[in-house]
């Protein structure tokens, strides 16, 4: 099942001390009652973006009803 969250996080760059902060609507598909913890959301911001999970911060998530 797809479930809907809006999220804000920060992809950091190769350069030390810099950020881009990005919000908007994910959509993920998992089952209905499975809850992710930050390490796995970050790990799957990482992923789309082809980061590594130490270059992504989550700031927000939260679901979209």
């Amino acid at each position: 099942m797809r479930k809907k969250f809006y999220t804000r996080f920060l992809l950091r760059s190769a350069d030390d001390g810099f950020a881009d902060e990005y919000s908007g609507v994910v959509e993920v598909s998992a089952p209905a009652n499975q809850v992710l913890d930050p390490i796995e959301i970050e790990t799957l911001l990482a992923k789309n973006f082809e980061r590594d999970a130490d270059d992504v911060e989550l700031l927000n998530w939260s679901r979209v009803h």
